[in-house]
């Protein structure tokens, strides 16, 4: 599709298995991504995970996903493992976050390889992480939080109330003071289907909604996300990937 990174997800989205280890499979991937520049790669956790939750046994099985996929990344040298941090269903953003570090801490070790990053969210819900408040204040209770990065989602972030088409600047600047920009390690970059400060999360093409191609381009360019990935999760085939990332690559001024 001429990119030059990669997310995949470690197990199916929906669901909770996941397929068993190939060390072939491993292999081959380390050849082809040494022959085509792929310097970093980006595992996604499934959306049902939800270390947040009311239930014991839902966060049980967060812990277990979250453990499993952490010992396979172990086999890369500078994976980065992303988590939507989770929905608190009704007992309250204090206990949520609480119940977010708590796994944290009991998932992350010193000699890890591995960075897990928290994804910025929409605010749906009772989702936790609409804000980088949110964000900080996970990190801040994680014992080893030199572990810990953050994914920075586009639309997401429109649609919490971040007005990075007209402000895009003043939005990192925010970033920085709260979280620091060296905690930011990807960028989802997605277009919205949805007005700013909806907390919907509707992705769209690129160009194609809210945030337009414009402030795309804006994104792409500033000096202070230039060495950053950017991971593609709009409404695409195949041949759609394949043009927006040319189209990219065509208004990058970047080397």
């Amino acid at each position: 599709m001429g990119g030059n990174t990669f997310q995949y997800f470690s197990r199916n989205p929906q669901g909770g298995k996941a397929r068993e280890w190939d060390q072939k499979d491993f292999d081959e991937y380390l050849k082809y991504a040494k022959e085509n520049g792929i310097e970093v790669i980006l595992t996604h956790a499934p959306y049902t995970l939800n270390c947040a939750s009311a239930k014991d046994e839902v966060r049980e099985f967060a812990l277990m996903c979250m453990e499993d996929d952490i010992k396979k990344l172990e086999n890369f040298d500078n994976a980065l493992y992303n988590f939507h941090p989770g929905s608190h269903t009704g007992i309250g953003v204090d206990k949520g976050i609480e119940y977010i570090i708590e796994i944290l801490n009991k998932i992350i070790y010193p000699k890890m390889k591995t960075t897990i990053l928290l994804e910025t969210m929409s605010g749906k819900g009772s989702e936790i992480g609409r804000s980088f408040e949110e964000l900080k204040r996970i990190i801040d209770g994680v014992k080893y939080n030199d572990k810990i990065g953050v994914c920075l989602d586009t639309c997401h972030v429109f649609s919490a109330g971040y007005d990075i088409v007209n402000n895009l600047d003043s939005v990192l600047d925010e970033f920085d003071r709260i979280i620091g920009l060296d905690r930011l390690k990807a960028i989802h970059l997605n277009d919205s289907m949805m007005p700013f400060n909806s907390n919907k999360d509707r992705h769209e093409k690129i160009g194609e909604g809210t945030i337009g191609l414009l402030a795309i381009v804006n994104i792409i360019n500033n000096k202070r996300l230039k060495d950053l990935s950017f991971y593609l999760e709009t409404p695409n085939d195949i041949d759609g990937y394949i043009k927006e990332i040319a189209l990219l690559k065509e208004k990058r001024i970047w080397d």
